[in-house]
């Protein structure tokens, strides 16, 4: 298939707009600098220039905390994993948005204020003063990893949207292109970067999710959605029930203990905002997830051999193309326009939670492995 030059130029315009916020952030951030106070009686002279770029000198509101949380939250994996879920094995299953939900709902409420009112700096300060330098310092390797297999999910739920929907350019070009903006802006803004980019980010998802479910539902080949109700509710068997509350564990305890998550928590203005901030991404990440979830009921309800899909089985979708649910309805069931802005939408996805992912892991390395074990007497 021929290059989609339309395409590329949007999902260009997409990028260098994403850039550019987040120059224009960092540059924000050094004029105001010398304005700016910290709140809740600490003194200027405690806020380093780390301290600056990891929390934004504790400067972040709750407006654009709930927003930066909730986009850091909603990745590429969230919104295609959602889809996906919701057309091969039901609601039932789709369980990362009301886990999250409830994974920050419990951070706020047991942890976000107390980490907050000790002035932590990473979520692994905690453990070094408890334990000291060296052994808590050694949190940082499942942390790492952790935040290095988050990224490659997210990175990967890009190379396939863009794959589809540009047509040729390659996986591996799509993840390196978008990884090197993310990291370029991060570097160069820190979390102030981050914050105002996933402010924009999270606007383009919500809008360009929504904008193109009613051109899908409308497609010639969509009947209504209630009809493959059985297919997109999915169907609840018992022996997986062992499974399923594992996988709900997870999602909620798991979803704690990450930098991406004190990060922010760490960087609000107060300690009461730190928690209002995870009640408020709790309600975002659910309401992020319903168009999401209607892309993958759209796609149930689809006759895709009334498409120029040309890997149709009996009407449906290919089993190799179960993980790209969401990029198939942009690219056959809606205007050439409309699937670039929701293309958009998933790279916004992306690199509202890639950023996020290189700020978290640079961070805990920087203060907690640099700083305080391999030159302690640095300041």
């Amino acid at each position: 298939m021929a290059l989609n030059v339309l395409g590329l130029v949007g999902i260009i315009i997409f990028y260098l707009l994403i850039l550019g916020i987040g120059v224009w952030a960092a540059w924000k951030k050094k004029g105001n600098k010398s304005e700016n106070g910290l709140s809740n009686g600490e003194e200027a002279t405690e806020r380093d220039e780390t301290e600056e770029v990891i929390l934004a000198g504790r400067s972040l509101g709750l407006f654009v905390g709930a927003m930066t949380m909730t986009a850091t939250w909603v990745g590429g994996g969230y919104i295609n994993g959602t889809s996906e879920y919701t057309s091969t094995v039901g609601l039932i299953w789709v369980q990362a948005p009301w886990g999250y939900a409830l994974s920050l709902t419990v951070g706020g409420l047991l942890f976000a204020e107390k980490m907050r009112s000790r002035k932590y700096v990473t979520m692994l300060d905690p453990f070094q003063e408890k334990y000291g330098s060296r052994v808590g310092g050694l949190m940082y390797i499942p942390a790492l990893l952790g935040e290095i297999f988050w990224s490659g999910a997210i990175l990967s739920a890009l190379g396939a949207s863009i794959s589809v929907v540009v047509n040729v350019i390659d996986n591996t070009t799509a993840i390196t292109v978008s990884a090197a903006i993310a990291v370029l802006y991060t570097f160069v803004g820190g979390l102030y970067s981050v914050a105002y980019t996933d402010v924009v980010q999270l606007i383009c998802i919500f809008v360009g999710l929504w904008l193109t479910i009613p051109f899908a539902l409308t497609h010639s080949a969509v009947s209504s959605i209630t009809t493959s109700k059985k297919t997109w509710i999915g169907e609840w068997d018992s022996k997986f029930t062992g499974v399923w509350l594992d996988s709900a564990l997870l999602l909620i305890f798991g979803g704690i203990p990450w930098q991406v998550y004190f990060q922010r928590v760490l960087a609000c203005k107060t300690s009461k905002q730190a928690k209002y901030l995870s009640f408020s991404a709790s309600f975002g990440c659910i309401v992020m997830a319903i168009p999401a979830f209607l892309i993958g009921a759209i796609a149930t309800a689809t006759d895709w051999s009334a498409t120029d899909y040309d890997k149709h089985t009996n009407g449906t979708l290919g089993a190799e193309d179960n993980s790209r649910v969401l990029p198939l309805v942009l690219q056959y069931l809606t205007p050439s326009a409309v699937a670039f802005i929701g293309l958009g939408a998933v790279s916004a996805a992306v690199m509202s939670s890639a950023d996020s992912s290189i700020l978290s892991a640079s961070s805990m390395f920087a203060r907690n492995v640099y700083k305080l074990i391999l030159r302690p007497k640095v300041e």
